[in-house]
């Protein structure tokens, strides 16, 4: 029986009409099992054996596991799945291990001529749950490679999870119904993965655990990008933010900012200018400089909130493709969050790092920055805020703007409320806000608004705006409204 909290879990309203009936874990568990064609094998390691266990409670589960494990001493899980270089076992690569063993085993062990039907499957996770000390929560690794049809090429869902609650057993239990959402996803919503993605969810709250990453794979999946997929996961509230390497692939973010000096630029960057590049090259220039930073262990990030990302209320998701193809094409590493406020992207790097960070930014971003009206729903205001943005080791380097009288705005000019001179006067005088001084005056007049609009409107004369390489990709892929026909009207 369902109590009144589940049962408004499991039924979606569009006003005061019923949508949508989500199944039970149970029952998910259960279509499953009595899907004659749906057979495979269960390994999970560090949470105990928790999704197989609805499988085997739901009943009819002979007809759908072919074996369950839990490889839980290490020397064991090694000699079965290898040593992983690094030597740790919650990690992508300890999981497609895993993936790759069973289905390896289900195909030398089963027939086919004996199970010509059979939709072979392995489903996997490996887990670590919060500590004693209850000072680290606990992530893991997820995944499913799965048949659609008997004999086909294998499909690949992987998923990274960050788990929210402060109790083991409770995140064993929240781990075994992300895994029967998983499995039963994989089979019945594959052909829509946007909705696959939203179903994860199911009997779940945000609060219970974050998806940061997911990749899907296989044939299935061929045209699937992954990149929107990642979109997907920050504009359903799924995480607060995802990262994707310089080819355009999703990099889990813990992976590549532990105890790294971040260097972050944000903006629209619809498209990139010259302005973008020359705040980059020459704030990370001076970044380099400091007596904390390493060059070695240094990370720029090229940040789009997703507040940017949206036209007309909604997301537009060719948009974001344009963008973050653009910067990676560039050689940058693109950061997409829901962060509203500087100090909100500070404090996420925080949860990675503490070394020595910096946030380059124009001088219009540094203004805004100092408006109480972004701190009205923090109890503290402003000056919580500021605690948490500046009390980090942290740097801004200010590129200068120049106004519509032709004066050039630095942080010795520029000009904040009344009410927070003597703050903003106070970090300045603390290093904490620097001037970029050997910017190129030529590039002050480039603003991406202006870029855009003459792009929309067939004008000629944007292309000298922009990095070298950058017009010539939007030309060729019609990025951002280019229409050649209308250049040549224009023209004519």
């Amino acid at each position: 029986m369902l109590d009144i909290k589940q049962m408004e879990k499991a039924i979606k309203l569009k006003g005061d009409k019923v949508i949508e009936q989500i199944p039970s874990t149970k029952d998910k568990a259960l279509r499953i099992n009595l899907n004659e064609n749906i057979y495979g094998t269960f390994a999970e390691i560090g949470a105990g054996q928790e999704t197989v266990r609805h499988f085997f409670r739901s009943g009819g589960s002979s007809g759908t596991i072919a074996k369950a494990m839990s490889a839980y001493d290490k020397d064991f899980s090694d000699s079965i799945y290898g040593i992983e270089e690094d030597g740790r076992y919650v990690t992508e690569s300890r999981l497609k291990k895993m993936l790759t063993l069973e289905t390896n085993l289900i195909e030398k062990r089963l027939s086919r001529d004996k199970h010509p039907h059979k939709m072979f499957f392995s489903y996997a996770n490996t887990v670590a749950t919060i500590d004693f000390a209850k000072q680290f929560k606990g992530h893991g690794w997820v995944g499913i490679r799965y048949q659609i049809e008997p004999g086909e090429e294998y499909n690949d869902i992987i998923i990274h999870i960050r788990f929210k609650e402060t109790d083991a057993r409770l995140q064993q239990e929240t781990l075994g119904v992300l895994g029967v959402n998983l499995i039963y996803g994989a089979y019945y919503k594959h052909n829509d993965p946007k909705k696959l993605l939203r179903y994860l969810y199911d009997h779940l709250d945000k609060d219970q655990l974050e998806i940061d990453t997911i990749n899907f794979s296989g044939p299935r999946f061929a045209d699937v990008d992954n990149r929107l997929m990642s979109l997907q996961l920050v504009k359903n509230g799924m995480t607060d933010a995802v990262m994707f390497n310089p080819e355009g692939k999703n990099i889990l973010p813990a992976a590549i900012l532990y105890k790294k000096n971040i260097l972050a630029l944000r903006g629209s960057f619809r498209p990139v200018t010259s302005v973008n590049i020359d705040m980059y090259e020459k704030s990370l220039k001076m970044f380099l400089e400091e007596s904390k930073v390493e060059k070695d262990n240094t990370l720029v990030i090229f940040e789009i909130t997703l507040s940017n990302l949206r036209s007309e209320g909604e997301i537009d998701e060719r948009d974001f493709m344009d963008r973050a193809e653009l910067l990676c094409s560039l050689g940058q590493t693109v950061m997409i969050s829901n962060f509203q406020e500087f100090y909100k992207v500070v404090e996420y790097f925080s949860n990675y790092t503490k070394a020595r960070m910096g946030l380059a930014m124009g001088v219009n971003n540094l203004i805004d920055i100092f408006d109480e009206k972004y701190y009205r729903h923090l109890s503290g205001g402003i000056l919580e805020a500021f605690g948490k943005l500046f009390y980090r080791d942290l740097k801004v380097f200010l590129y200068p703007m120049i106004d519509e009288n032709g004066d050039i705005i630095t942080s010795e000019n520029l000009k904040v409320h009344p009410r927070m001179k003597e703050l903003y006067k106070f970090f300045k005088f603390n290093g904490k806000v620097i001037d970029i001084v050997d910017y190129n005056p030529k590039f002050l007049h480039v603003f991406s608004r202006e870029v855009l609009k003459m792009i929309n409107q067939g004008k000629s004369g944007w292309e000298k705006m922009l990095p070298q390489g950058v017009a010539d990709l939007i030309k060729k892929d019609h990025l951002f409204g280019y229409n050649p026909d209308k250049v040549l009207e224009k023209n004519k």
